[in-house]
């Protein structure tokens, strides 16, 4: 009997959040408002579990309509000719009792680097519904060059206006998906010429 729960995720209440230093000297902090995934997690055998998040990078909102505007043109995640940015779990290893360590896919602007975070278990409780309902956090930091993110402009007192780390912070809420409810499998991670780009801090 298969011991391999598949899960998605609780849009309305999961978070993709992101921060970068503007400046030097302040953090900018955005999220992602459009979000979608599917996990699945064998509860014998965790560290073979296997997931995708699809984000809409055109949803991203730092609370500045200007700067959303910038950010989503060609300089930065160039919302129309890719719309999506994709994380795709490739390997989990378990560093504590409750703290993983899981290597991605990260995927923005098409193109594929590996990045690492570190992810605790939040919690498991009952939904509405009367299916589980999980959490948990993770944390990554990356730099936006090895993306294609590399608008930027020099300061006169020295420096950069835009950060090169970005710092991601991602709380995700999924709830069981029962027998009856079909939903597609998440694609299998590790895409030929990926690079290993970022790391958890």
């Amino acid at each position: 009997m298969s011991t391999t729960t598949t899960w998605k995720l609780d849009p309305a209440h999961t978070d993709i959040l992101f921060s970068a230093k503007h400046m030097m000297i302040t953090t900018v902090r955005g999220t992602f408002t459009d979000v979608d995934g599917i996990l699945e997690i064998d509860e014998t055998n965790p560290l073979s579990a296997r997931g995708e998040i699809k984000v809409q990078a055109a949803s991203l909102d730092t609370g500045v309509v200007a700067r959303d505007t910038h950010l989503r043109s060609a300089d930065f995640f160039d919302v129309e000719r890719f719309p999506e940015i994709v994380i795709q779990f490739a390997e989990v290893d378990q560093v504590k009792p409750d703290e993983y360590r899981v290597a991605a896919d990260l995927t923005i602007r098409g193109i594929t680097r590996q990045v690492t975070f570190e992810v605790e278990p939040v919690g498991e409780t009952t939904n509405f519904g009367g299916n589980r309902h999980i959490a948990f956090a993770a944390q990554a930091t990356l730099n936006r060059d090895d993306w294609g993110l590399n608008w930027n402009r020099a300061l006169e007192s020295g420096g950069w206006l835009v950060g090169k780390d970005i710092k991601l912070n991602v709380e995700v809420v999924a709830d069981e998906v029962v027998a009856d409810e079909a939903v597609p499998a998440p694609a299998t991670a590790g895409k030929p010429g990926r690079e290993l780009a970022g790391s958890a801090r």
